[in-house]
């Protein structure tokens, strides 16, 4: 049974990915010397867009987010590999003209791939497919592969939500899922954002209950509210993917991870209307590396204790993150009246580049029209270390810790921090009940 990789290597080799979020086997290499049979399926210019094909460091997802390797060994590679069925929405009636209503030919597709072994999903490129709200339904048969290389877009008239008004593109208990291409998903919010309320507005893609999901090159835009949403899924990694909306479009979060264990997200760009990356509670062991943020409201951990709520986040690592023009920079948000922590977190290797608030831990956070009222109780932020950021700040406070008096920010450490304001004024640093050392060169310092 030791058949050489070369072997492997014939034209089908498209049907490999969608092992990928199971095991590291050999899948780079084999992907990378097919690069050109890549490229001329997809369109997409490897060189003028990195993809994880190019570039990816599998170290990366080290024993903190460990997928589950070793499942498939070789046998089972050339049991897949024979079996592959590619599964085109236009075999199922899709137009992709960007008028026709296209929803019932990916519902069809999706049955067929699902109950398949060994299926590619395929939504083909220079095609524009207008669908309505949509639950992609697990378990399936095997492991899957979407391969977008066309754009999906949103239907614009809100009716064709009121069976679901939280979401459009859905994946639900999939398992082994990889969904890539290098195509676009566009949400087209407008409609949303001038009718904006912070409620019963629709998700654009949700991963919900997912397990070995793999989410890469792809250019999700103009979400109705939230872009990219993982909730309560384990094992993840979503990489390459270029992620935007207009900076005045409301409450359009790129990635919002939510109860979502080992999660690795590398090589992102996001500018939208809200947070870059925002974590909530039950969320541990996410990874955040080599992120461009901006336009938007920075990389966010919360809000957190909302409505007297118990909440924990942990074991969160941003390392590598441009930042710039942004209302935040790496900010813990959380409620008076709360319980819970937010504990074990490293922001690290960061660039500000003209950014309001660049560090903040907000223990009195309050998003309401009316003021909070005090509260005793508060979600302990503790174990939180800023290693190695510098740059600009728009704001005259360029770290601020407002933290609980009755739960007072514990573990706090400010390493080699160079932060000023525009043209190199000095900014200054206010802290209020927080337990912290301050190591290196730290500018500026807390009083």
């Amino acid at each position: 049974m030791q058949m050489s990789l070369q072997k492997l290597m014939f034209p089908l080799v498209i049907m490999l990915p969608f092992i990928s979020c199971c095991t590291s086997l050999d899948e780079d290499l084999l992907l990378y010397n097919n690069r050109d049979y890549l490229e001329k399926e997809s369109g997409h210019d490897f060189q003028a867009y990195p993809s994880h094909f190019s570039t990816v460091e599998y170290s990366l997802f080290d024993n903190s987010v460990d997928i589950e390797a070793g499942i498939f060994g070789l046998k089972q590679l050339e049991r897949l590999a024979a079996s592959v069925k590619t599964v085109s929405v236009d075999s199922f009636g899709a137009e992709g003209d960007g008028t026709s209503d296209d929803t019932q030919a990916f519902e069809k597709a999706w049955k067929e791939a699902c109950s398949s072994t060994g299926a590619v999903f395929v939504v083909p490129k220079n095609k524009n497919y207008l669908v309505k709200p949509i639950r992609f339904t697990g378990p399936c048969k095997s492991a899957l592969t979407m391969q977008i290389y066309g754009t999906i877009e949103a239907s614009d008239d809100r009716s064709d939500y009121n069976g679901d008004r939280r979401h459009w593109l859905r994946f639900d208990s999939v398992q082994n899922l990889v969904v890539q291409g290098g195509g676009v998903i566009d949400g087209n919010g407008k409609i949303w954002w001038q009718n904006s309320c912070k409620v019963n507005k629709a998700l654009a893609l949700t991963f919900y209950k997912c397990k070995n999901l793999v989410v890469r090159n792809l250019k999700i835009q103009n979400a109705q509210q939230i872009h990219v949403s993982f909730e309560k899924s384990v094992n993840v990694q979503a990489s390459n993917l270029m992620v935007t909306a207009p900076e005045k479009s409301p409450n359009t979060d790129g990635i919002h991870v939510s109860n979502t264990q080992n999660i690795q997200i590398s090589s992102c760009v996001i500018g939208t209307g809200d947070d870059c990356i925002s974590i909530v509670s039950g969320s541990e062991k996410v990874q955040a590396t080599d992120i461009t943020c901006g336009p938007g409201h920075g990389i966010s951990i919360g809000s957190l204790g909302s409505r007297n709520s118990e909440a924990y986040v942990s074991d969160v690592t941003v390392n590598r993150a441009n930042l710039s023009g942004t209302t935040n920079g790496v900010r813990i948000k959380t409620w008076q009246g709360g319980s819970g922590s937010a504990s074990n977190i490293k922001f690290q290797n960061i660039d500000m580049h003209d950014v309001s608030n660049p560090i903040i831990i907000d223990q009195n956070y309050c998003d309401q029209d009316e003021p909070c009222k005090q509260q005793g109780s508060a979600v302990q932020v503790k174990n939180v270390v800023y290693q190695n950021i510098k740059g600009t700040s728009v704001s005259g406070v360029a770290i601020k810790f407002d933290c609980s008096e009755s739960f007072p920010c514990q573990g706090i450490v400010l390493e080699e921090i160079n932060l000023v304001r525009q043209g190199g004024k000095a900014a200054k640093a206010v802290c209020s009940n927080v337990r912290l050392n301050q190591m290196g060169g730290v500018l500026p310092r807390c009083p």
